[in-house]
């Protein structure tokens, strides 16, 4: 390779960093604004000029935030629902990936289009009649029209999403497993999910950052009871009122929301890429 082709490569493979990394600068400017504001005190905030090096630094704010609303309770909701999602998500969504991956039943193939095609239902076309529903079951202002769907394995994506990756899996070892004896159950819990934990953690990723950060759901079916508010609808309610500023409030909820995705994100994210990867072997 001549000296020039080694120079233009290098000028390259440069230029491409540089690109990344003002990319990475510009996606992660709205975070550093929000973890600068909210440590920012209500005069610095107001502010034209931006700042992200707050000064002085007000770490009482998160203090003061908790002072205004009862963010433990909010969290533990929050985590209720969320729970509820994983559950429904890993164990529910997984039991009928596997049946529609590896079990040969009439009809398998047309009931798997019909889930498919749920997919294509705008969430608003269905939002009235779920209201009315748990209404008139005297459900609502409850966790459980947020619970129980969720539980229910409701997302038809993770159930399209786990089914690619199982039907990529060596068909061999069921086989050689029903040979032994062990039914339908004990492949799906000793074979296929021990051998599925990229995809698995995949959608525990996805279930987990769409749970916490709902708030479409929580504003519908619990806005009426402050006692069983999350963290998202928290967020909203602290939206000053007659000129008060509290974006400061804001931002510092906004950061304690961020850490948990972050945190999950950071232990999960090598499977991300192998999850979704993987799904696509098998037709």
């Amino acid at each position: 390779m001549s000296v020039s082709m080694r120079q233009a490569r290098a000028l390259g493979h440069g230029l491409i960093y540089l690109i990344v990394s003002v990319g990475a600068v510009a996606m992660l400017f709205p975070l550093l604004w929000t973890v600068s504001t909210s440590l920012k005190t209500v005069d610095k905030i107001v502010v034209t000029r931006i700042a992200l090096m707050p000064d002085p630094v007000a770490w009482n704010n998160y203090v003061k935030l908790f002072d205004r609303m009862d963010v433990t309770k909010q969290f533990t909701n929050t985590m209720t629902i969320v729970l509820a999602a994983e559950i429904g998500a890993l164990a529910i969504c997984s039991l009928v990936a596997y049946g529609f991956a590896c079990i040969d039943f009439p009809g398998r193939d047309i009931m798997f289009i019909l889930l498919l095609s749920t997919m294509m239902l705008p969430g608003v076309v269905t939002l009235v009649p779920y209201f009315i529903m748990w209404d008139r079951l005297g459900l609502v202002n409850t966790f459980y029209p947020l619970i129980i769907p969720r539980f229910l394995a409701h997302n038809p994506f993770y159930i399209f999403l786990m089914r690619q990756f199982f039907r990529g899996l060596p068909t061999d070892l069921f086989d050689a497993a029903r040979i032994d004896g062990c039914s339908d159950l004990g492949i799906w819990r000793r074979i296929v999910l021990p051998m599925s934990m990229p995809v698995l953690a995949t959608v525990a990723i996805f279930t987990f950052q769409w749970a916490w950060n709902d708030f479409m759901s929580p504003l519908i079916y619990l806005s009426g009871d402050k006692h069983k508010w999350t963290l998202a609808l928290g967020l909203n309610a602290l939206k000053g009122f007659e000129g008060e500023t509290t974006v400061h409030f804001q931002m510092a909820l906004s950061v304690l929301m961020i850490i948990p995705v972050l945190v999950v994100f950071a232990l999960g994210q090598k499977y991300i890429i192998q999850g979704v990867t993987f799904s696509g072997i098998k037709g």
